[in-house]
């Protein structure tokens, strides 16, 4: 069975906020225009939402400029914040809440709205359709489609059917071909077309390195008693602290009696023997995080990497023929610990210069850059410069006093210099033996659970005689040289137990990754000190089915 090949004007990897807002800005232009584009969005999940997964409070700024009519259309932003509550934890039991003028201003959340980002794209989607868009979930983009001349001039979607070894199964179906004039990169945090994009076209020769975090959440239905649609916690400190490393707490009481709990962890962490998913564990047991969840149920889990570099990382966006938007290039604001406005502003100002190109009777493939010009002119570059030392700050100086310098920068006055932090995370990790071993209590069963049944929350599915999607470039690297130097850190930094160390009964020790469990977060092609494990798009529809992220 050969390929099939589709043209188009524009195709758009990944039905994320910021792929869904570019082809709907597209759209509506072209509708004005009296034009016809052609513009299609392919997605790994196996609908749209099921791979999205963020706390979220939602700054409605790009959409209200998107469809100015978002609450007539329905769109399901329906919980305001009411209260902001930052605190930090001293320890296992004693807290010091921060008085919100002491806060920087960046957390301030009034005039959000507490929302499913998954449900927030599943109505991005119903829009995009009905301006025109075709929309292609369980397909994903699994290569890159160049030009003689070395431009992007598409994506191939991945064959489904195929064994372990890669032999045809009967249920053998091959990929298709989508050739655009132009093709648009949205996958999110650590994309794995993205990574392939930028070490080709250099796109990161001008920037920083990136620099991310791993967000662990939870939603959970409360009683009635307990729920207090609106109010919004942050926080920072224990457990954390205790491992000196950095990160934070979110808890938001969202609509229908439920509350959505979770932990980011920056990547940059040093001990190997920490694991984000028992630090998560742990927290939930603190008086002011328990006191929530008391009495209630645990409905959904998720994982997923963050990109939080910020301005200093962002690569350039363009290239011959594609752009790169939203968390694929890193426009998360963290120090407002929000993605989704920016990531659609991406894509819509991409939308606007691509507009004029696309309807040109030539074949397009141009490196549009232009867009930078836009982009530097956008309320999205504004906003970024001005949290531009966030996370460096927090990165060289810790918790206190990385937060103290940007509560004055934040409220007081921004400083006329810029941060710079250049160690990427994969190399901030210690030897195992100068570090101290941390013991996690078993989990109770009432706040606080297993991997395995966490991943069962997940509603994960991979059709298991398929090719792995996690490659090792050298296969003895994670008992030649990770297990003796780090105790092979990927058993611990994964949050869903795909990696583990066995004990065989000759003595030996094997390496074991267990891909069905897969949450699709990017960790391990994150943190991987020998950055030997290379992630990549298994068969469509595979992964995590978030019903409510």
């Amino acid at each position: 069975m050969e390929r099939e090949m589709m043209e188009f004007d524009v195709v758009i990897v990944g039905a994320g906020p910021a792929g869904l807002s570019t082809a709907c800005r597209l759209m509506q232009q072209a509708n004005d225009a009296d034009k016809e584009l052609m513009v299609c969005v392919v997605e790994k999940g196996s609908e749209v939402g099921a791979h999205i997964v963020s706390g979220a409070v939602v700054e409605p700024r790009a959409l209200d400029e998107l469809f100015p009519d978002w609450k007539e259309r329905g769109a399901p932003l329906t919980t305001p914040v009411v209260e902001d509550q930052i605190y930090f934890l001293k320890d296992v039991n004693n807290k010091i809440k921060i008085p919100n003028g002491l806060a920087p201003k960046s957390m301030h959340n009034h005039g959000n709205y507490i929302a499913s980002v998954g449900n927030l794209c599943r109505w991005l989607a119903e829009q995009a359709e009905s301006l025109g868009v075709e929309i292609f979930p369980g397909f994903p983009a699994s290569h890159i489609i160049y030009g003689d001349d070395g431009r992007v001039a598409g994506v191939g979607t991945g064959d489904m059917g195929l064994d372990e070894q890669g032999n045809q199964k009967d249920t053998y179906m091959p990929g298709m071909d989508l050739l655009a004039k132009y093709t648009v990169f949205t996958e999110g945090c650590r994309g794995h077309l993205g990574k392939e994009l930028i070490n080709k076209f250099s796109l990161d020769k001008e920037s920083d390195v990136q620099h991310y975090g791993i967000g662990i959440k939870e939603l959970w239905d409360i009683p009635s008693g307990k729920h207090q649609a609106g109010l919004v916690l942050h926080g920072t400190g224990w457990p954390l602290s205790e491992a000196k490393a950095n990160g934070g707490f979110f808890l938001y009481h969202t609509d229908n009696n439920q509350v959505v709990v979770g932990l980011i962890t920056d990547l940059n962490y040093d001990n190997p023997h920490l694991s984000p998913y028992d630090e998560f564990q742990r927290m939930k047991h603190h008086p002011l995080i328990s006191e929530h969840l008391q009495g209630g149920k645990r409905v959904s889990y998720g994982a997923r990497a963050i990109a939080k570099g910020g301005l200093n990382s962002l690569p350039k966006m363009t290239m011959p023929g594609a752009f790169l938007l939203g968390c694929d290039a890193g426009t998360l604001n963290f120090s407002k610990i929000k993605g989704t406005h920016t990531a659609m502003k991406s894509g819509m100002l991409a939308a606007e210069v691509l507009f004029s190109e696309v309807i040109k009777d030539n074949a397009g493939g141009d490196d549009l850059l232009q867009y930078q010009d836009e982009f530097k002119a956008s309320w999205l570059y504004e906003e970024l410069h001005k949290s531009r030392n966030f996370g460096p700050l927090l990165h060289k100086y810790g918790t206190l006093v990385g937060g103290a310098l940007n509560v004055v920068e934040q409220n007081i006055m921004r400083f006329p210099f810029t941060v710079r932090d250049h160690q990427p995370d994969y190399l901030s990790l210690k030897p195992a033996k100068e570090c101290a071993v941390i013991l996690y209590p078993k989990p109770d069963g009432v706040l606080s659970f297993d991997k395995a049944s966490s991943v069962f929350l997940s509603s994960t599915n991979h059709e298991e005689n398929q090719p792995c999607h996690l490659h090792l470039k050298d296969p003895t690297i994670p008992l030649s040289k990770n297990f003796p130097l780090f105790n092979e850190p990927a058993q611990r930094y994964c949050p869903a137990g795909v990696y583990e160390v066995l004990d065989e009964e000759d003595g030996k020790k094997r390496f074991q990754i267990n891909s069905q469990n897969c949450v699709h977060c990017k960790t391990c092609d994150i943190k991987d000190p020998a950055q030997n494990i290379t992630w990549k798009a298994p068969e469509g529809g595979g992964g995590p089915n978030y019903p409510n992220m």
